[in-house]
């Protein structure tokens, strides 16, 4: 009995110590506070309520902003995209003599702080609220002359995954990552490639949000396209494929105009050149590429807005959102203070593009269905060098012919092995007769 109580005692003094030694680690390690930061729903809007606010804008504001969404449909998988088209007086009739902007937010689910970025860039635009230290007169001049258009989330199903507790999705609802399925150089994987972060579909334009955006920019003709990310503070320029960036004119105008933004707002703080030389990868098949390659654009931009690099892989909100209201109001005020730089100094730069014939026959790209049946047909972009689909046809023909050689290879191995199986199982004859 007495060694039962003692032996009852030590299991009692270990736990005890043990518990305290565990507490006592764990404030060491900051094991205590949770590995994910959850979604800050008193700083950002749920999707719903941030495209009510923006719809409620617009209803608000019908001399400049008017709202249309557009739907599609692939193989069972539905999407709808919201734009909004900012024209002081509504003047559409004459919108091909004005300069014209398009900027896509939210192309990846898990970036949320791209679409607070629209809402807050959409409330200035509207004049409901106002930069510090912008002369409005000056700006009001510039808009005169500019139709914007801004999709504030271009992947509402990919962000409702994310609302749903998959942090660190960025894919569309189908698991597609909308940056990597468009056609220029569409399809390539990199040694470290991810599906789980770049899988680009089955085809080009597999994807309805894809095919959306796709018509919007073929329809609108834009000289600026924007498209909003966030993971880090860049400006990029194309390409993300490859280490290079644009020769002549074109380079020298779109890095004038970051160079300009760069110092202004951030102190030379962003990481300005192509996405492929500066980023530490390639990306392939992205929208900002496309843009630039096929739909002629002057200007074509890729924008992160904001990174931590002290985040955990796993916390993926943390890492790719400010989660504390004043980094929260600093990036949204920041940036958008940037793009009204850049809206005030497009027409200064593009203003030759009025005199120029336009170079883009529409009648030339390849439609949808044509991708999705896999028809190859010509589409030659400004310099006359390449073809929209040409890599892609290429790429298909060196699959097919990987495949041939595999089959070859395993043809000759049965045939050597069939033969050898053969010549074993021959009966031995003596030599001798018996």
């Amino acid at each position: 009995m007495a060694l039962s109580f003692f032996l009852f005692s030590i299991s009692i003094f270990f736990l005890t110590y043990s518990r305290d030694l565990l507490f006592v680690n764990a404030q060491l390690y900051n094991l205590t506070e949770p590995l994910v930061t959850p979604i800050n729903y008193d700083l950002y809007h749920s999707s719903g309520d941030l495209m009510e606010e923006i719809r409620a804008l617009v209803h608000r504001h019908p001399n400049k902003l008017t709202m249309e969404t557009i739907k599609a449909k692939n193989k069972g998988y539905g999407a709808k995209v919201t734009v909004v088209t900012y024209c002081k007086g509504k003047k559409e009739n004459d919108k091909k003599s004005k300069f014209r902007i398009l900027i896509s937010f939210g192309q990846h689910g898990r970036e949320l702080i791209t679409s607070e970025l629209a809402l807050r860039l959409l409330s200035f635009l509207s004049e409901e609220k106002f930069l510090p230290n912008m002369d409005q007169a000056s700006l009001n001049s510039s808009l005169d002359k500019l139709v914007i258009k801004v999709v504030p989330m271009e992947n509402l199903n990919g962000r409702k995954l994310v609302e749903a507790g998959d942090l660190c999705e960025r894919r569309n609802g189908r698991g597609v990552d909308l940056n990597r399925n468009w056609s220029v150089d569409w399809g390539k994987k990199e040694k470290d490639y991810d599906p789980y972060e770049e899988n680009p579909g089955i085809a080009p334009f597999s994807e309805p949000e894809s095919q959306i955006m796709r018509k919007l920019a073929i329809s609108f003709e834009p000289h600026v396209w924007v498209n909003v990310h966030s993971g880090m503070e860049a400006l990029f320029m194309p390409y993300d494929h490859k280490n290079t960036t644009p020769d002549g004119l074109p380079l020298q105008q779109m890095k004038s105009l970051l160079e300009e933004v760069n110092q202004l707002h951030f102190q030379k703080r962003c990481m300005i050149g192509s996405g492929g030389g500066s980023v530490g990868y390639f990306a392939h098949g992205t929208a900002t590429d496309f843009m630039y390659d096929i739909m002629a654009v002057p200007m074509a931009f890729t924008f992160e807005i904001y990174g931590d690099e002290t985040a955990s892989l796993r916390d993926c909100f943390k890492m790719f959102n400010p989660t504390d209201r004043v980094s929260y109001n600093r990036v949204l005020n920041d940036w958008s203070a940037t793009f009204f730089t850049i809206f005030k100094l497009v027409p200064h730069q593009l203003d030759e593009i009025r005199s120029k014939p336009s170079i883009l026959k529409l009648d030339k790209l390849v439609s949808i269905d044509e991708y999705l049946d896999g028809y190859l047909m010509e589409r030659r972009n400004r310099y006359g060098k390449k073809m929209e689909v040409l890599e892609l046809g290429m790429q298909e023909i060196r699959t097919y012919f990987r495949l041939f050689l595999l089959s070859s290879v395993l043809l000759m191995f049965m045939f050597c092995s069939r033969i050898s199986k053969s010549k074993c199982s021959r009966p031995i004859v003596s030599a001798m007769s018996l």
